[in-house]
């Protein structure tokens, strides 16, 4: 078997998970690279003839300039097949581009003089500029989108139950109840916060020639200020000008976005996490699917396989980033090439991350909030008043009020008559013993509602 399919592909985002991952394939695929590498061939070019300094390169009309562009916008798997038995024979791919280009230039632009495509330029230069697109475009227009379909679907649950009182489990034993909404705005607050330093985060980029000196520029056209130049065109192209540099761009500003991303999955893990255990607990129960199965030999079960789906592509994603980040920025004086095979699987973490982000959006979709069994947890756990009936107690000057409330509820199951008994003893104001009588562990919230409506922040 040669053809790439579904059934013989040897990774799952191009098998298992190939349609779930499709929108990723126009910026990670090997096409994708070459229609970026094209992109920045060709942007060089028009560039260059707009540079009033260079008297031997006429400037392009707008006709001339909308057809090269036409090279990487109209760009085919007839092209790509092409670029690639140019590559056989260079036994290199940017080289491959470049010929290319000037193939096509000949063609249908005679006029255009072709030993300008690639003029003074390492492959570094092309290279860097294409992956710093193709990931800060994949980010921006794929990733976060979905990203904020998840914060979307977090707020919509957050909102509607905002005041749906839920026990809290710290270190796994019964503490003061939250409600269920302002726990999930706790995920809302976290993921936001990412994904705004994500949207901001811009990548370098650099256009300096083999060593990073501009040499070549600089002694076939010392009267152009190539430095400038460079600076004009990288932020043309949306990227961010790095203008100190040896034959590479050092891969700083990829690796900060990788551990951007990181920061968003270990937020998502713990979001996963967490809504398996309340599933296991029954806050959240799970719509059963009809035809699915849930076990091969239990036939009842439902199981919250989106959330552990998730859970592991996140995890897988974010060994892929920490290695991306730790090894792309190391390079061997001036440069060697162990960036390059490892550059082109910058793809794999983002797919695995977006994958994951799907399965979130389905696990979230197909849970129900079980309020009876929400309301029957917090009612067998009035122990969990002892935080404010001591507090109370403090404030109006009572002896040894935690030790009082350790004594009566530590380690102990308490119901509403023991409760009420201890505070009907206590000597203080009616109306603090009166407003202590009326709390209710489900009552006993605080400011969670406020704070998952987003009146606080």
């Amino acid at each position: 078997m040669t053809a790439l399919n579904p059934f013989n592909a040897i990774s799952p985002l191009d098998g298992r998970y190939r349609s779930d991952v499709l929108p990723l394939a126009d910026y990670f695929s090997e096409a994708a690279l070459m229609r970026y590498r094209l992109r920045v061939e060709v942007e060089y070019l028009i560039a260059l003839s707009l540079e009033t300094e260079l008297k031997e390169l006429p400037a392009f009309s707008t006709e001339i300039q909308a057809a090269l562009r036409g090279c990487y916008e109209n760009f085919s798997e007839a092209d790509a097949s092409a670029i690639k038995s140019l590559e056989a024979t260079t036994n290199h791919d940017v080289k491959a581009v470049e010929y290319f280009l000037k193939n096509l230039i000949s063609q249908h632009l005679p006029t255009v003089n072709t030993e300008w495509v690639h003029f003074a330029l390492t492959s570094e230069d092309v290279n860097n500029l294409a992956y710093s697109l193709m990931w800060q475009e994949a980010v921006q227009r794929v990733y976060l989108p979905e990203l904020g379909k998840v914060i979307g679907a977090l707020r919509i649950l957050a909102e509607n139950q905002a005041d749906t009182a839920l026990l809290a489990l710290t270190h796994g034993q019964p503490a003061t109840p939250t409600t269920l909404g302002k726990e999930m705005a706790v995920f809302i607050a976290r993921l936001q916060r990412q994904r705004d330093a994500l949207e901001a985060h811009r990548l370098l980029g650099k256009l300096a020639g083999a060593s990073g000196t501009w040499g070549a520029h600089q002694i076939a056209c010392p009267e152009v200020d190539w430095p400038e130049f460079a600076r004009g065109f990288i932020t043309q192209l949306g990227l961010t000008p790095n203008l100190t540099v040896t034959q590479i761009e050092s891969h700083d500003s990829l690796a900060e976005s990788y551990h951007l991303l990181t920061r968003v999955n270990s937020i998502l893990i713990d979001l996963c996490q967490d809504m398996w255990l309340y599933i296991s607990r029954e806050v959240f129960r799970q719509k059963a699917k009809k035809g699915e199965v849930g076990s091969s030999t239990m036939p009842h079960k439902v199981n919250p396989i989106q959330f552990e789906n998730a859970e592991g592509n996140l995890k897988l994603a974010n060994s892929y980033f920490h290695f991306l980040a730790e090894k792309l920025p190391v390079s061997r004086w001036q440069r060697d090439l162990t960036d390059s095979t490892t550059l082109r699987n910058q793809g794999m973490p983002l797919a695995h991350s977006f994958l994951a982000l799907g399965n979130i959006l389905k696990g979230l979709d197909r849970v129900a909030v079980n309020h009876a069994q929400i309301a029957a947890e917090l009612d067998r756990h009035w122990e969990v008043l002892a935080e404010a009936i001591q507090t109370v107690l403090r404030k109006n000057g009572h002896p040894n009020p935690y030790e009082a409330l350790k004594a009566l509820t530590r380690g102990q199951t308490i119901d509403a008559d023991a409760i009420r008994a201890f505070v009907s003893s206590l000597e203080m104001p009616d109306e603090e013993k009166a407003k202590l009588s009326a709390l209710t562990p489900a009552d006993y919230t605080g400011l969670a509602g406020k704070i998952a409506r987003g009146e606080i922040a």
